[in-house]
């Protein structure tokens, strides 16, 4: 399997996994009770980490690996636009994450959750179309 359709799973996967966190799972957490939340949230990030973490570290691995193949536009906008992500999901995300785990639970907070995960499926969505225009030239 060449680099780049293996590249291409990684961000679908991705993509498909972040549309489910935005429509489906985040909106979810309004309608748990603060202990019900707390407990379904554990279950949660431990399930969900263990299908995100490999799929984000092998796209981060397939990005430097690249950059270290051939440097060009395209290898950096990969990274540049991962880098994001990840930046993303530890600056806003972990921290909200370790909120619910506490129990420090707010209706706003649940609700800014969801508007700030608009911010990663924004870039995993650009990400993946970007990627998948890639076809084309290759």
């Amino acid at each position: 399997m060449s680099l780049t359709i293996f590249r291409l799973l990684l961000d679908f996967g991705l993509v498909v996994l972040i549309w489910i966190i935005q429509l489906i799972v985040y909106p979810s957490f309004h309608y748990y009770d603060r202990n019900s939340l707390v407990e379904w949230h554990s279950n949660y990030t431990s399930r969900f980490s263990f299908i995100v973490i490999p799929l984000m570290l092998g796209q981060l691995g397939i990005a430097f690996y690249s950059l270290t193949l051939t440097i060009n536009f395209n290898t950096i906008i990969n990274l540049v636009i991962i880098v994001i992500i990840w930046l993303i999901t530890f600056l806003i995300f972990v921290p909200i994450h370790s909120k619910i785990s506490r129990g420090k639970i707010s209706d706003r907070m649940l609700s800014s959750l969801v508007r700030k995960n608009w911010l990663r499926t924004i870039f995993w969505n650009t990400l993946f179309a970007y990627n998948f225009a890639q076809l084309s030239n290759i």
